[in-house]
């Protein structure tokens, strides 16, 4: 007789970071890097716990493979490239704390008009 599947649990959360650590999408490792460093960056702003506690992943690939690290933000479907340790503090601090996109690194927008 086989056990039952135990359905899991997870922690509510305000937004979910996607991240790409595939090999095509940044050199050197810099997609893991970042992925990696952003433990401490979430606890540092606030963002490990409570209301906008922000839950992070590793995808393998999105399939836009220019221009990384590449990270998603859901579930607002804004899209980041050129994800460098200093633009993640600008995204951490502008979008995922005060709900503001940083404009200039944003190459994709879920729901707007393409361009």
């Amino acid at each position: 007789m086989s056990e039952a599947v135990v359905k899991p649990k997870i922690g509510n959360y305000h937004r979910h970071l996607l991240i790409c650590t595939g090999p095509r999408c940044s050199e050197d490792g810099a997609s893991q890097l970042l992925f990696d460093s952003l433990g401490g960056k979430f606890k540092a702003a606030g963002l490990d716990a409570g209301e906008l506690r922000v839950k992070r992943s590793r995808v393998g690939c999105f399939a836009a493979c220019k221009g990384g690290p590449i990270v998603c933000v859901q579930p607002d479907g804004t899209w980041y490239y050129n994800v460098t340790p200093e633009n993640m503090d600008r995204i951490i601090d502008d979008h995922l704390c005060n709900g503001k996109r940083v404009e200039e690194l944003v190459f994709h927008q879920a729901g707007a008009e393409e361009q």
